[in-house]
């Protein structure tokens, strides 16, 4: 079946398929000639779409890559450029270290060319998806009801169950940025956070207008969930989110968001559907009040980050219908991770209103 249904790797608009290798896990960046070597056997057959230049040194063609992905592209020691180059007989010109610009690729066969941009584009792009993320597109829910509402649950929370594992103060989440989180991405500079903002913006006209109809997007937070198995031992608590009016639009809205960027390879696609919810407590902060997942329905995923958990079955008992509040949603946020603006909510690196 894998083979039948090979994994598709979107790469600027373009769709390329990766044929079934057994993969290897990387400890370090040391490795990366190693990870050169396996991702050579997963490439797909050269595309004729890229636009290749005849010049008087044969075929050139240009890639547009942010500067921290070069290292990866050059290897340790320069090895990966070196069998990049050997393997498709061509020339491969990098920036220096610092330094933002193109990946110039030359040869005198065009199929080394493509064969060339080819591979550095699925070796930048299988190197992107192990970078933290950057930015996320969200829903704010950081009005002042709301976050009273927030640090009155904090406050019986601590008073009724402070006693049970791993529950205090530090996981609870910052009431100034509560938010609805629809997908994060990875953006390595401003052209590229200039490019999600333009995105963004033209999903307004696309669809997001229409689907709310012009109707105010009221919603209700209230009553909590858990993202794992069992409540004993839970990572992220989080409240759920829902229309008022029991409409489908926000729900609409999120996913049509989701689709729109993963298809332009600014966002991985991680669940058919957004689940709508708020975290309210989270272990990460435990450690660090600043962390953001890369999404925290992850966070129940084995093996990702050891962490303590705590016990939430009291938390669920007591506050299985919990009220935090109404609010309108009318703006879509493209936030920047670890960044605070004069709310104390996320640095918006561009929004779009709903009308």
């Amino acid at each position: 079946m894998e083979v039948l249904r090979p994994t598709l790797i979107n790469i600027e608009g373009r769709i390329y398929r990766k044929n079934t290798v057994q993969e290897a896990t990387y400890q370090n960046e040391e490795e990366e000639d190693d990870f050169y070597k396996e991702s050579m056997q997963c490439l797909d057959e050269p595309c004729d779409d890229f636009m290749i230049e005849e010049t008087e040194k044969g075929f050139q063609c240009s890639i547009n890559l942010p500067s921290q992905l070069f290292k990866y592209i050059i290897g340790k020691k320069g090895e990966t450029k070196r069998n990049l180059e050997s393997e498709t007989h061509t020339s491969i010109s990098i920036p220096r270290q610092g330094m933002e610009g193109k990946i110039v690729i030359t040869g005198h066969n065009r199929n080394g060319v493509i064969s060339a941009r080819t591979r550095i584009e699925l070796l930048a792009e299988t190197f992107r998806k192990k970078q933290p993320f950057t930015h996320f597109l969200s829903f704010a829910l950081n009005q002042p009801e709301i976050q009273d509402s927030f640090l009155k649950f904090k406050e019986e929370v601590l008073s009724k169950c402070s006693k049970d594992h791993g529950i205090d103060s530090s996981i609870f989440q910052n009431p100034a940025k509560l938010h609805l989180t629809i997908g994060t991405l990875v953006l390595l500079n401003e052209t590229e956070v200039t490019q999600a903002s333009q995105l963004l913006h033209s999903c307004k006209e696309d669809f997001l207008d229409k689907i709310a109809a012009a109707k105010p997007m009221k919603v209700e937070v209230s009553g909590i969930e858990y993202m794992n198995d069992d409540p004993a031992m839970v990572d992220v608590l989080y409240a759920k989110v829902q229309m008022k009016d029991g409409s489908e639009r926000l729900q609409l809205i999120a996913d049509r968001l989701m689709q729109k960027f993963v298809g332009s390879g600014l966002m991985l696609k991680d669940w058919d559907r957004v689940k709508l919810h708020a975290t309210v407590m989270n272990t990460l902060f435990r450690r660090d009040p600043l962390a953001e997942e890369r999404s925290s329905i992850f966070s129940a995923k084995p093996g990702q980050r050891e962490r303590e958990s705590f016990d939430a079955r009291n938390i669920l008992k007591l506050f299985d219908n919990f009220y935090f509040g109404e609010i309108n949603l009318d703006t879509v946020h493209l936030s920047q991770r670890f960044s605070v603006d004069s709310c104390g909510y996320y640095t918006s690196a561009g929004q779009v209103q709903i009308s």
